[in-house]
């Protein structure tokens, strides 16, 4: 049986751009602090390694998982389960925005961002390679999936995990800030409304990381946070500021949340792909 709590910390980082030796020790600093306050597993944003405007400076910061930086990340998850962002280069040279779960001193799993943003401020697949897999991994504390900022804005992504059997849905970010609207931050407010959908709709915690700070002339919002698909938001990070957030995830909440409303049970799987090959044929 799965553990009933995941003590996580979520770390509300500001890497530094192309700076990944520096990057790394920070990486490393808080891992350790995380560990010795109890932690269970620690969250990192996107490209947590590297920064995120990098452009030509992709193949730079490129690792393989072999490298030395890699390895001593790989042992430092012999104390606590690690989840961070960097640039990944395979033995094909392909690269790839990567979300890496580590933990006893092994990959357990790595997902490869599949929606590349190539629009106004975004300009990821001119430098970056797109993933293709979305699948969910076995942790203590039940099956988790990974997805990095831009995938949860296509729905399909979160619903295939569900169907994966996931409890946690994971999410690292560089969310710029851009768009303000009397309640507050246009991109923030979209956020939240989705990551509360997501938990109620797929019956699962959903845990939000995102980066913090500025980089070339550009605003991370920050606002990381955690929903329970019982009693919704958990807990929410400060705006823009370097900061951790300290959440733990009771199992409890998923057996409320699906015995009263049975929605992953009733859901008809088959009808959907029925639908989605009518489609594919069009």
């Amino acid at each position: 049986m799965p553990e009933s709590i995941c003590k996580m910390r979520l770390v509300q980082f500001n890497p530094r751009l192309g700076g990944v030796q520096e990057n790394l020790r920070r990486h490393l600093e808080m891992i350790e602090e995380a560990a010795a306050g109890g932690r269970d597993l620690v969250v990192f944003p996107e490209l947590s390694l590297t920064g995120y405007y990098l452009r030509d400076l992709v193949s730079q910061v490129a690792l393989p998982t072999d490298s030395p930086e890699f390895q001593a990340l790989l042992e430092a998850s012999r104390q606590i389960h690690v989840v961070l962002g960097f640039v990944e280069e395979t033995s094909s040279y392909e690269l790839y925005c990567t979300a890496a779960y580590l933990a006893d001193g092994e990959v357990r799993h790595l997902h490869r961002k599949v929606y590349l943003p190539t629009y106004g401020m975004f300009d990821e697949g001119r430098y970056l390679t797109p993933g293709g897999k979305l699948e969910t991994f076995p942790t203590p504390w039940g099956p988790m999936g990974l997805l990095i900022c831009e995938d949860i804005w296509h729905p399909s992504a979160p619903y295939v995990l569900s169907r994966r059997g996931m409890d946690t849905l994971l999410v690292i970010s560089a969310s710029p800030l851009r768009g303000v609207e009397p309640g507050g931050l246009a991109i923030q407010q979209s956020y939240e409304q989705m990551i509360s959908v997501y938990a109620s709709l797929f019956q699962c915690f959903v845990v939000y990381v995102n980066r913090a700070g500025v980089e070339d002339g550009v605003t991370f919002w920050g606002g990381s946070q955690a929903v329970s698909p019982a009693t919704g938001r958990i807990a929410v990070a400060p705006l823009i500021e370097e900061t951790h957030l300290d959440v733990d995830l009771d199992r409890a909440h998923l057996r409320m949340a699906r015995l009263a409303t049975p929605l992953l049970a009733d859901e008809r799987l088959e009808v959907t792909l029925r639908a989605l090959e009518e489609i594919w044929r069009e």
